[in-house]
């Protein structure tokens, strides 16, 4: 029997009741317990989904049994978990969310002291107790403890409004697609001096007014209202608010590469992305860029390892190392509505950096699908092209070809998709370089 594989790119993450269930989170918590040394402070919150109380009851059971205190901080973003574990002292931190994923999804994410995620290796190690029941209980007097806190929503609200100077008055539309930023992500923008409009701010775990993956498509309230009330910015979250992506006052969604470019250019030093980031980043930044495997996590060892002064994902996944090393969608839309304030239009801004003709594509493929496509994927893209100046088989696989166009190939960690992603400086070499790609793909599922 195959053991199971618990972790992709973002934690643990499946449709509730059939991949996550009660059983799972229970043993999840006795497996993290197990790895702690069965002591220690675990910090646990969750976003607005239906099954997270139950999930939550779950963990914390798991965590109590296996000798681990719990500290409950209750429905709040992400990035307030990754925060509460470091400022807090404890030993792990635990979201429970699927981020952008429909509401009868959900999942676990676990964190480290200094708030960022759990490694590859660190995953690869609960999998391992959780596969082999290697987890382990205490005796009744050794149970853990459960305390409440509420305080620290308070300290994270203070913390961030202190990091930066927006002038009075920004006009802002906050969308949190109901998510775990409805009721936090407002309050920042309020005390740090905005004038804050809000949409699908009302927390509610079946994401009544969009849903919670921030893209053109789920965002149209979002643009058109940013023009109706004449706003100079539009800030859009995802379902547990790590992510951000923004809408300039024309009512135009950001071309999400573009906006990565225009706020590591702001830093003094290399920046980290990933390899599905495009070509705007080489072309604006100050220092070295430095690209890693898809997921946050692999953005924040490097951050760590070069001591890179920001990183980042396309996806709007921004990771603020002088505050957290948990990606922080909050601090992501604040730092934008700074730039705005004092440099003026997001659409000028936006102008001033590279943009070339891309295209982001996704290709329904089941779990055992995805292994069988990727299998032989450089081979099969090595026969179709004779100008590749450069493969990268970091994540999926990537090819440079010898005009700069790129394609990256890879299996999605959290979705039945395979993703290609490409950028071309013309516009009908993209198209053809995506229709080879989709055509391998699809002779090959």
């Amino acid at each position: 029997m195959v053991a199971a594989k618990l972790f992709g790119t973002s934690g643990i993450r499946g449709k509730i009741c059939s991949e996550v269930t009660c059983e799972l989170a229970l043993n999840v918590g006795k497996s993290l317990a197990t790895y702690l040394g069965n002591e220690g402070k675990v910090v646990i919150g969750f976003d607005t989904r239906t099954t997270n109380e139950m999930l939550d009851q779950a963990i914390c059971a798991g965590l109590l049994e296996s000798g681990v205190d719990v500290v409950k901080i209750g429905m709040v973003p992400t990035p307030l978990v990754g925060y509460a574990t470091e400022k807090l002292d404890a030993d792990a931190g635990v979201m429970l969310t699927a981020s952008h994923n429909p509401s009868q999804y959900n999942g676990i994410k676990l964190w480290n002291k200094n708030g960022m995620a759990y490694t590859s290796s660190q995953e690869a190690e609960i999998e391992n107790i959780y596969n082999n029941k290697l987890y382990e209980s205490v005796s009744w007097d050794k149970v853990g403890s459960i305390s409440v806190n509420e305080e620290i929503k308070g300290q994270y609200v203070d913390d961030l409004v202190n990091l930066v100077e927006i002038k009075p008055g920004l006009k802002v539309v906050i969308d949190c697609a109901s998510g775990a930023g409805s009721e936090i992500s407002p309050l920042v923008f309020r005390k740090a001096g905005c004038n804050v409009t809000t949409l699908n701010s009302q927390p509610d775990g079946f994401f009544p007014g969009r849903n919670p993956e921030p893209n053109a498509e789920n965002l149209q309230n979002l643009m058109k209202t940013v023009v109706a009330i004449g706003a100079d910015l539009g800030i859009a979250h995802d379902g547990d608010a790590d992510r951000m992506i923004t809408v300039d006052e024309n009512g135009d969604i950001s071309p999400f590469d573009s906006l990565l470019a225009l706020i590591s250019k702001e830093f003094d030093g290399d920046i980290v992305t990933t390899v599905d980031a495009g070509l705007c980043m080489d072309e604006s930044v100050k220092g070295e860029v430095l690209r890693t495997p898809v997921g946050d996590v692999n953005v924040a060892e490097v951050i760590i390892e070069k001591n890179a002064a920001f990183g980042g994902e396309p996806s709007g996944t921004w990771l603020h190392p002088d505050f957290c090393m948990c990606p922080d969608g909050i601090l992501s839309g604040l730092r934008m509505a700074e730039l705005v304030s004092k440099r003026g239009k997001l659409s000028e801004l936006l102008a001033e950096i590279p943009s070339y003709p891309n295209i982001r594509e996704k290709i329904t493929c089941s779990k055992e699908s995805k292994i069988k496509v990727m299998e032989n994927m450089e081979d099969l893209l090595k026969a179709e092209f004779d100008d590749i100046r450069e493969i990268n088989s970091i994540d999926g696989v990537r090819l440079t070809f010898e005009d700069d166009s790129w394609v990256l190939v890879r299996p999605s960690g959290t979705e039945d998709y395979v993703r290609i992603t490409l950028e071309s400086r013309d516009a009908n070499r993209a198209e053809e370089i995506n229709e080879i790609c989709k055509k391998v793909i699809m002779d090959n599922i």
